[in-house]
């Protein structure tokens, strides 16, 4: 798990880096959501959220982590589940 979760938070990095500082706040990360790939902005503390985790795991199980197009890529979540996912985390 370290190995793939270090392999993710690397890709996070560099989508991070390509980023404006304007376009993304700072503590925040774009994710890509659904089959039409809506950006949407989340704070970083999502990704060490149970539900997002699994999330996560979902998707790489079925998708992989190798994006071509970049960032974050989230395809199996239509976007107004992924929006109830993250809406329901309390991340403060």
């Amino acid at each position: 798990m370290a190995g793939k979760l270090g392999h993710l938070m690397t890709r996070l990095h560099l989508a991070r880096s390509r980023a404006s500082s304007a376009d993304v706040p700072r503590g925040h990360l774009a994710v890509y959501v659904g089959e039409g790939r809506k950006r949407l902005v989340i704070p970083t503390a999502c990704l060490s959220h149970p539900a997002f985790v699994t999330l996560l795991k979902r998707v790489e199980d079925e998708f992989g982590f190798d994006h071509r197009c970049g960032g974050l890529t989230i395809p199996c979540a239509s976007e107004g589940d992924f929006a109830d996912i993250v809406g329901g985390m309390d991340v403060h």
